[in-house]
């Protein structure tokens, strides 16, 4: 495989980044068993061999395309946590956007995300301790604005971070069958309610 490092041009990172919406159109489409490097390629409007240049299976790409999704999503959530309102406000909506960016990243799916990508499990379990680590890094700084500023009350910031997010859990997508993840209003009330009595849980 070429080296990462010799994939630093614009043109260079355009491809990588053709080929995962390429990745998420052939998940969303056809699932990751019937999804091939061919087709990969074609979506991508790319050669085979160019897809080989930025990653050595589909497996690679599929997991890259979720390492972009939680990139993003902690982009989103670093958005929330620097806006001029109170540590409250932005607590809700961190909440509420975690399980929301989840649920849109999976529309469209004909199957669960899980049943989708079973053969990754493995991969995936490892890489979502990563994701909940860097995740809990971002709340549990809004956590300590609060309590600075006397809006929360509570004694570990990082271990409040980690159990608000093993409770959203039960809302995101690998956690829930297509029936249960339903419709986005209902999901959203959801959500919401569960926002409701976490931020309540640790306001003063």
């Amino acid at each position: 495989m070429v080296s990462r490092t010799l994939l630093k041009t614009k043109e260079s990172v355009d491809n990588h980044e053709l080929i995962l919406d390429a990745a998420g159109e052939l998940l969303r489409e056809v699932g990751y068993k019937r999804m091939t490097i061919d087709e990969l390629a074609k979506h991508a409007g790319l050669g085979k061999g160019t897809v080989y240049l930025y990653f050595d299976s589909k497996q690679e790409v599929a997991l890259s395309y979720i390492d972009r999704q939680n990139i993003r999503l902690r982009a989103h959530l670093h958005d929330i946590l620097r806006r001029k309102v109170s540590a409250t406000e932005r607590l809700r909506e961190m909440l509420t956007e975690r399980v929301m960016y989840r649920f849109q990243c999976v529309q469209g799916h004909k199957e669960g995300i899980d049943d989708l990508l079973m053969s990754l499990r493995p991969q995936l379990f490892e890489r979502r301790a990563k994701y909940m680590a860097a995740e809990a890094r971002i709340f549990a700084e809004v956590l300590i604005e609060g309590r600075t500023v006397g809006e929360f009350k509570l004694d570990d910031p990082f271990l409040v971070a980690e159990a608000f997010l093993d409770a959203t859990n039960s809302l995101l997508p690998h956690s829930l069958s297509p029936r249960q993840l339903g419709e986005r209003p209902q999901l959203l009330e959801r959500a919401s309610i569960l926002t409701d009595l976490l931020v309540r849980s640790v306001k003063v």
